[in-house]
């Protein structure tokens, strides 16, 4: 069984940071894709930001591209989300994703397997 743990979450200020992390055990987590997406209230899952298996290539989407940073560490088995300059649109809660079919970047949530229960991130003053 494969079990994602996301943390890191939390309120922060508008232009704040906060870095989630998301440990997941049960896979070969150096062999597989990764991806972190978000869910607002009454919007649809989408993604954030994607890293294949290595570490050595990444993907952002348009709305926070610039501002955030997806990066893991193999040894640890630890996918990282730095989130810089947030804003409210940001709020939503965010999911780590593992993909067990490809070691490529992935950026359909279809194409993911399996995925952590979530966090909260809320940005507002």
């Amino acid at each position: 069984q494969v079990y994602l743990v996301e943390s890191g979450g939390g309120l922060v200020q508008p232009g704040g940071s906060l870095r989630l992390s998301c440990a997941v055990s049960g896979s070969a987590f150096r062999t597989f894709a990764m991806g972190w997406f978000r869910q607002a209230p009454g919007k649809e899952r989408e993604i954030v930001a994607a890293i294949n298996s290595v570490g050595d290539r990444t993907y952002y989407a348009d709305p926070i591209k610039g501002r955030f940073i997806i990066s893991r560490e193999n040894a640890k088995n630890t996918l990282f989300l730095q989130m810089n300059s947030l804003k409210p649109e940001d709020t939503a809660v965010y999911y780590c994703a593992q993909d067990v079919n490809s070691p490529w970047i992935v950026t359909e949530k279809d194409d993911y397997d399996f995925w952590g229960q979530g966090t909260q991130v809320t940005v507002s003053s």
